[in-house]
């Protein structure tokens, strides 16, 4: 046999890069890609958005990296969005305990997204502005998708099975029978704005204030019961990714999730996008501002998420198509779960602080100084910092347990819950 019937009969030279790549995806830690459009059109002009993509859990391990993107949808102005915008990812991570592991920061972000939420909204109504806003604020963590939100914006997932699911809960008080209850039972009114003759018009909105919200940040010429306590979701994707679409109701008045996402289906992000801003322009109109972001979490070796085909099939047979229209985009990808397989790791809308930071907060007993759950500040009990007592908690809590509040907080948790006056309306 010559020397080049035996070159060609060796299988070809793999690049390490390769090689690599391939021990990466068989210990599963490997990262997706993250790509993402945006596209909007203004009427008012008080919608803004934010996209980081060089986040790091840990400052200099690229490793540790992870993406945000948000949304915020002002009104009556837009120093509220402006704010959030600026202060509220800060306020998030300063509440997450420093040194822990991946798996133990995923699991404290919930309760830091509303302790940062609820810090935002304290910091900015201390401004003395009124204007508000909406926020829907996603995080991404490899293939886990963290989502939270107070107003209507929305955030939906399209998985790659083809299923739609609704990531966000709309704090619209005409369509939330619950959060209608909550509002009247902290003190506030709920009605449609009166016209002469006595007649109702529009949505149903609170009182003092008429915002149609229940949830927001900002408000200050609104009742207390208008909370900045955010719904929030926590999910993890198949390694088949999927594709979320966040955007401002401008989107969401013209489009169902369903109409958003097959609008959509087989382009990439940017042109996304457009599109979705396009067709809803196209069915209701320039009404109101408009801004969407599309952001694609997708295995490292293909481009974009695949179309998926518009043909109806029973559930077995969509599992079979859709793995094979999928390899036959990346035939690398060996080990893949199933198509459209999203796992919910958490999810919890309630509007009572209590219920939301738990019971199981890291205190240091030993040193005396207890931080604020909310806003971070180090106190000692001595300086008027409330601890698990009272209504906030259980009867059967014991006062060295936390989490704690300083009074500042304690007063707005109190403020929410309907147990002092609300704030003076402010008149314009």
């Amino acid at each position: 046999m010559s020397q080049d019937e035996v070159s060609r009969m060796r299988p070809p030279l793999v690049p390490l890069a390769t090689l690599i790549g391939r021990e990466l995806r068989n210990e599963k830690i490997e990262k997706p890609y993250v790509k993402y459009g945006q596209a909007a059109l203004a009427k008012k002009g008080e919608d803004y958005f934010l996209i980081k993509l060089d986040c790091q859990r840990v400052p200099g391990d690229l490793s540790t990296s992870f993406s945000v993107f948000a949304i915020f949808d002002g009104h009556n102005g837009i120093s509220a969005a402006i704010f959030a915008k600026e202060q509220l990812l800060d306020n998030v991570l300063s509440a997450i305990p420093q040194d822990i592991s991946r798996e133990e920061w995923l699991q404290a972000l919930p309760r830091a997204l509303v302790a940062g939420f609820v810090k935002t909204d304290i910091e900015f109504q201390q401004g003395g502005e009124t204007s508000g806003t909406t926020v829907t604020f996603v995080i991404i963590d490899g293939w886990t998708v963290t989502v939270a939100s107070v107003g209507d914006s929305r955030c939906i997932l399209d998985s790659q099975g083809g299923v739609v699911s609704l990531l966000t809960v709309d704090h619209r008080l005409e369509e939330n029978v619950e959060e209608r209850e909550r509002v009247t039972a902290s003190g506030g009114e709920v009605g449609r704005l009166n016209v002469f003759g006595g007649n109702e018009v529009g949505p149903l909105r609170c009182w003092p204030g008429g915002l149609c919200l229940s949830r927001s940040i900002g408000d200050t010429d609104v009742g207390e019961f208008i909370v900045p306590i955010p719904h929030v979701k926590q999910v993890k994707l198949s390694n088949f990714g999927g594709r979320l679409i966040i955007a401002s109701d401008g989107i969401w008045d013209a489009l169902s999730s369903d109409m958003a996402a097959k609008s959509c289906r087989g382009l990439p992000a940017e042109l996304a996008a457009k599109l979705v801003v396009k067709e809803a322009l196209r069915s209701r109109g320039l009404k109101d501002d408009t801004t969407c972001l599309v952001v694609d979490i997708i295995p490292s070796d293909i481009l974009f998420l695949p179309p998926i085909p518009r043909k109806k099939h029973n559930m077995f047979s969509s599992l079979l198509l859709g793995k094979k229209a999928l390899s036959s985009v990346s035939k690398s990808t060996n080990k893949l779960s199933a198509v459209g397989v999203v796992e919910e790791l958490f999810e919890e809308g309630s509007a009572v602080l209590a219920e939301r930071l738990g019971k199981d907060f890291p205190v240091n007993t030993n040193s005396g100084i207890h931080r604020c759950a909310v806003c971070q500040v180090d106190q000692t009990p001595a300086d008027g910092l409330s601890v698990n007592s009272g209504s906030f908690f259980s009867p059967g809590s014991k006062p060295c347990e936390g989490p704690f509040l300083c009074n500042n907080c304690r007063k707005k948790k109190d403020a929410m819950e309907g147990k002092r006056p609300s704030r003076t309306t402010v008149t314009a």
